[in-house]
């Protein structure tokens, strides 16, 4: 009998269990539930704030690229006159090899037999001395030439092969990079539609909001100039910026160089505190440094967001704790 009620008392939980399971099923919104536009933010600022050191270090690897570049176009220009200097050399001592070869070595009795007189042998044997001086100078300053070159010619191999690697390197990141950027876009547009707009409008008021005529306060309205412009990554214009590409043009246009690269642009000028801000001022998040804004005044800032957003006005505290600020110059 306890046997039996055991068994029954089985039967009914599974199907309690069976109904409940239904009742989840059949729930309302529950199977087919849209994400709501803020979760759909949460998850684009999870997955940038992991992205955004990738592409960073895209950019300092590009710039490294075209550092190893220039210095192999450097390399080549010095080459081919090296070469040149070499040839010469060598066709000289060439020369005068072969003209030994022809008329023997010079002895003290041939000079005083081509002399006709044995007074003017010291004059003959120091002349002939001279010249036996000039040729190993000759042969010397050559293998000296030769050893350059072929220390250069090393050099420009090593260089080639480096480059070579980060080229490869560089071309498989970029495609790793450009698929996570193409899911990020896709989740814009679920959430917000083609236009990516998600925050109202890209000016939220004058901007620079302090003027300046510094040039801090030019390079801050560079970077008002190109609110609206889209985020693209790795990119310094004209038809896009990613955030230190963004910072990097706004302070070319006042005669300042930065690298396209937030772990280089962290390093430039002097560093200043947050009571000290003034326009032009480089604003930087994260740990380590993935991210960059200008600062445009009135705890505001000028920055690249992240794929399917365009350059806009933020409050400087919008983007997390602030990991530095440097002033550029």
């Amino acid at each position: 009998m306890k046997r039996i009620e055991a068994h029954r008392v089985a039967i009914l939980r599974s199907i309690a269990c069976a109904v409940a399971a239904v009742g989840i099923l059949l729930a309302p919104g529950v199977a087919n539930a849209t994400p709501s536009p803020s979760s759909i933010e949460k998850q684009i600022d999870e997955q940038w704030n992991k992205l955004e050191p990738v592409i960073e270090q895209y950019n300092n690897v590009h710039n490294q690229l075209l550092k190893n570049q220039a210095q192999l176009k450097k390399i080549d220009k010095r080459l081919a006159p090296l070469e040149l200097q070499v040839n010469l050399a060598m066709s000289q001592v060439g020369s005068m090899a072969g003209e030994a070869y022809m008329q023997g070595s010079p002895s003290a009795m041939t000079a005083m037999i081509i002399s006709g007189s044995p007074t003017g042998l010291t004059e003959k044997l120091s002349f002939l001395d001279q010249i036996s001086r000039h040729q190993r100078q000759s042969v010397a300053g050559a293998a000296e030439l030769r050893d350059k070159l072929a220390g250069d010619k090393r050099d420009l191999d090593t260089l080639t092969k480096a480059v070579a690697a980060r080229d490869k390197a560089l071309a498989q990141q970029q495609k790793d990079i450009q698929k996570k950027v193409d899911e990020l876009q896709k989740l814009r547009i679920k959430a917000y539609g083609a236009s990516g707009v998600a925050d109202g409008p890209f000016k939220t008021g004058p901007c620079p909001v302090d003027y300046t005529d510094d040039a801090g306060g030019r390079a801050a309205q560079r970077a008002c100039d190109l609110i609206g412009k889209p985020y693209v990554f790795g990119a310094e214009g004209p038809g896009g910026y990613d955030c230190s590409g963004l910072t990097k043009v706004a302070w070319a246009a006042v005669g300042v160089h930065l690298e396209h690269f937030t772990g280089d642009q962290i390093h430039t000028g002097k560093s200043v505190s947050r009571s000290e801000l003034k326009p032009g001022d480089l604003i930087f998040y994260g740990s380590p440094v993935h991210h960059v804004g200008i600062y445009v005044g009135g705890d505001t800032m000028v920055h690249a967001p992240h794929t399917g957003d365009h350059v806009r006005m933020a409050s400087i505290d919008r983007s997390g704790a602030i990991t530095g600020i440097r002033r550029p110059g």
